[in-house]
């Protein structure tokens, strides 16, 4: 008898990469190739993410975290590009905004509602919490200063002001990048007695899921990556040809389609992933898959995107509109009043979901 398994499933998706091809080819409309392939990218990055884990079964824990930093991202950093490089230059940005707080509110949320529903309370590491809420602070900041010094400080549409705030994204790029790469040190080293129950947690998910998939060889795994990543590189040249079109046909703005739909759907296997564990009272772990992605967008996928603009000639700067910060940081402060008590239960669940409907709401109407 076959077992289904959520992996097998996610796998039978990939069918849909050919055919969003075979669509961009005869040249179909615009709205079935976007859907075919947003939802051919969800099993091209759990493929990414799986031969990552199996590479770290055969390379150690340490260097499979550097692989998960590295490749974890990776359709969110490809589409960015590529989108940088079509000049949806706002699409990107919004995108950046709405992968952050899709995690840490809306998975976050979900994965509360799901394992509260189970599991009358949760508890979970604090500190890990704590760091993670932190740095998206941080972020936000790096983040928001550009915009008020575009706003109170320079000339809208100046040469000088748009120079100088591009040479101060460059400059905070570095920051944001170093302080990320700091954190893995702070966590996975220096302090790792700190986050011992989320880390013996992730070892030990990390090693279940590889048993289950009875260990890829590296040959294997690498060569299952490098396609995965060619597939991805694929899919997001037709989807991101396909979505001005698409949002305009659907009657939806930019930012609605690159803050919610877009900034989703990198990492909508992880997210599965997530809830699925809060199912299980793995709570510990489904908080750093959801918070500790923000957090991977905040300071690792954006410095990426930075660097990506200066590269292809389109400057790629952190200046965003007032009501994507706002709602970042409204975000952040009700993420950190939910997660201080080191303890979840559905209702918070359902605020922090709300939370996220709400901002969503918002988008729609911004345009």
């Amino acid at each position: 008898m076959i077992k289904i398994t959520k992996s097998s499933i996610l796998y039978l998706l990939l069918i849909f990469a050919p055919i969003s091809f075979l669509l961009d080819q005869i040249g179909s409309d615009a709205i079935p190739i976007f859907i075919v392939s947003i939802i051919s990218l969800i099993p091209l990055a759990k493929f990414i993410g799986d031969s990552t884990e199996h590479l770290a079964s055969h390379y150690g824990s340490t260097v499979g975290s550097l692989l998960n930093v590295t490749f974890g991202n990776a359709a969110e950093i490809i589409i960015g590009v590529i989108a940088i490089n079509a000049g949806l230059i706002d699409l990107v940005k919004a995108s950046i905004i709405g992968a952050i707080l899709g995690n840490i509110m809306l998975i976050f949320g979900l994965s509360m509602i799901v394992g509260g529903i189970r599991h009358k309370e949760q508890v979970f590491n604090r500190e890990n919490a704590g760091l993670q809420s932190s740095m998206i602070f941080l972020s936000i900041i790096g983040l928001a200063i550009p915009t008020l010094l575009a706003i109170t400080a320079f000339q809208p549409g100046s040469i000088n002001g748009e120079t100088q705030i591009q040479l101060l994204s460059d400059s905070l790029a570095i920051i944001l990048l170093v302080v990320y790469i700091a954190g893995i040190i702070f966590t996975f080293i220096t302090h790792k007695y700190l986050f011992t129950s989320t880390v013996h947690t992730k070892e030990n998910n990390d090693s279940s899921s590889s048993n289950n998939l009875k260990h890829w060889s590296k040959k294997k795994s690498f060569l299952i990556l490098g396609l995965s990543m060619l597939g991805v590189v694929v899919v997001s040249e037709i989807l991101v040809g396909s979505v001005e079109e698409t949002g305009k046909s659907l009657g939806f703005g930019e930012l609605f389609v690159g803050a919610i739909i877009v900034g989703i759907v990198g990492n909508a296997a992880e997210h599965s992933s997530a809830i699925l564990l809060a199912r299980k009272g793995k709570i510990d772990l489904s908080i750093g898959i959801a918070a500790g992605s923000g957090t991977q967008i905040a300071l690792f996928v954006v410095p990426i995107l930075v660097f990506a603009g200066i590269a292809l000639g389109q400057p790629f700067t952190l200046e965003f509109t007032i009501y994507e910060l706002v709602t970042l940081f409204l975000a952040a402060i009700i993420l950190n009043l939910i997660a201080r008590d080191g303890k979840s239960n559905w209702f918070e669940g359902v605020m922090l979901t709300a939370v996220y409907v709400i901002i969503a709401l918002g988008f729609y109407f911004l345009g």
